[in-house]
């Protein structure tokens, strides 16, 4: 029964990534125009319509497609089904990590559904504080990144030998 609900759960985190993700794309993509923006929290948070064919910060846009379709989409498929597998069958991974890297998956769940869908990655998001500034992005990069942060903060906060935390 506790297997049933780990797996449970990790589809659950899973699925709620990908679907705030989605949803928050879907809305941009029917409610804004390029070149549009709306200012948000005294101009530190922009929202503006941009789509990406490339990856982070538009790497690997000029590519060819073949090159593109192998580093861009079948390579992170591949990335994604084995992480799957290893949360699903692993069952003695701390929780902090499987929370973690069902929030990569999500991300990455997510950006594959907008590549594949429109051979393009809507990003919609833009933090500015002074010299501080981001690239546009979107949900499925927060996931990533928050995804990301659980996993160095686990490895941080779990001590050696600690099985208390076992998910």
């Amino acid at each position: 029964m506790k297997n049933l609900l780990r797996i449970a759960f990790i589809i659950l985190t899973v699925s709620v990534n990908i679907g705030c993700d989605q949803v928050s794309k879907t809305i941009v993509r029917e409610k804004m125009g390029y070149g549009g923006s709306i200012q948000l929290l005294n101009s530190h948070l922009t929202i503006t319509k941009v789509e990406n064919t490339g990856a982070f910060l538009s790497l690997g846009d000029s590519w060819p497609p073949l090159l593109k379709s192998i580093l861009l989409l079948a390579l992170p498929v591949l990335a994604i089904i084995l992480g799957f597998a290893y949360l699903l069958f692993k069952f003695n991974t701390p929780r902090l990590f499987v929370i973690g890297a069902c929030f990569i998956i999500g991300g990455g769940i997510g950006n594959i559904i907008d590549r594949m869908a429109y051979g393009s990655v809507t990003d919609f998001l833009h933090i500015s504080f002074g010299i501080l500034q981001t690239g546009i992005f979107n949900m499925a990069d927060v996931s990533v990144m928050v995804g990301a942060g659980l996993i160095l903060l686990n490895s941080f906060l779990k001590p050696q030998g600690d099985d208390s935390q076992l998910i």
